[in-house]
């Protein structure tokens, strides 16, 4: 498996350079699927959005849309699931498209960066810097970063990464992205005082976290319905609450919710008996990217006077830490 990673390097050293736009040359095939059309979505933000669609003739497609490559992009023959991931680039592309256990059959053949997102997919244990130091030209490299790493990183580590890559990607979305993320990241450091925010609670009407510090310590906790990591994380943080809220601890959910009904409803299943608000707008939330959240669950702990005590505190953790503060 080394060697096949090692083998990308030169190859995409040499032949990838700074995205830019041009006519794709994509086409391909559909199967195990009565759907009339294909469509092709752009990812951004951990999200897809619909740019183009083509109808299915005889059982084959083909888009010559302009877009930007190399990047990462989507293709689906329903917009309400996850589509196949596909890195597009300057030269002709062929898919088998099958939706099939959430298109893991498909084949695509023709771009370089999606082989080497296939083997980094495939391979266990990565060390994301020996990956990018072996694949530093990459896009995929600069995608694995940002998509799959940053959030299990210090802003220290990211900048660090984002070194490795070289300088061909120093300017893709990937890492613009990132380096944005580093200054959110810097400023929410422990001792700095937590970013205020203003968002609707199920109710409809708009609450401000500065006026809702009630406790000795609160918890701003990010949270979606759809989330299942976050489901199962719910009854740790409903015991502290029970435990200590009596003693100051007090808590704030967020939701990346997108429907209202299932947030609420995700509320009353799981027992919140806290504040809650949201966007309702997915990955769009405004408070995540003030938090620089880029996955969930997260959280982060502060004080009476809004100032951060501790993040992404889970489990027995948690505990750990109220009661070091509260059992006084």
């Amino acid at each position: 498996m080394k060697k096949i990673l090692l083998g990308f390097a030169l190859f995409l050293g040499i032949t990838q350079s700074q995205a830019q736009e041009h006519n794709l040359q994509l086409k391909g095939t559909v199967a195990d699927t009565v759907a009339q059309y294909v469509y092709l979505q752009k990812f951004h933000n951990k999200m897809f959005t619909t740019i183009d669609s083509v109808k299915v003739k005889d059982g084959s497609f083909s888009f010559k849309t302009k877009v930007k490559t190399s990047e990462l992009y989507g293709l689906s023959v329903n917009t309400a699931n996850i589509p196949l991931y596909v890195f597009l680039e300057k030269t002709p592309i062929t898919v088998k498209l099958s939706p099939v256990k959430n298109y893991s059959t498909s084949v695509v053949e023709g771009s370089a960066s999606q082989d080497l997102f296939d083997v980094y997919r495939k391979t266990k244990n990565v060390e994301i810097s020996k990956f990018i130091t072996e694949h530093p030209a990459s896009i995929v490299s600069a995608y694995v970063l940002y998509r799959n790493w940053s959030y299990r990183l210090t802003p220290d580590q990211i900048t660090q990464n984002i070194a490795l890559l070289d300088k061909s990607q120093q300017n893709s979305t990937y890492v613009k992205e990132l380096k944005e993320l580093v200054k959110v990241l810097n400023g929410l450091q422990i001792g700095k005082k937590a970013p205020d925010f203003t968002a609707n609670n199920p109710d409809g009407k708009p609450v401000r976290f500065s006026e809702n510090l009630k406790g000795e310590y609160t918890l701003v906790d990010f949270w979606a319905s759809w989330c299942a990591p976050c489901r199962k994380e719910n009854p740790n943080i409903v015991a502290a609450y029970k435990q200590y809220h009596d003693k100051g601890f007090n808590i704030i959910g967020i939701s990346l919710d997108k429907k209202k009904e299932n947030w609420i409803k995700g509320i009353k299943d799981d027992n919140l008996d806290w504040l809650q608000v949201s966007e309702l707008i997915y990955w769009n939330s405004a408070i995540a990217k003030l938090y620089g959240v880029r996955a969930i669950p997260a959280n982060y702990l502060v004080d009476s006077k809004g100032i951060i005590v501790a993040r992404n505190l889970r489990g027995e953790e948690l505990q750990t830490t109220l009661k070091s503060l509260l059992d006084k």
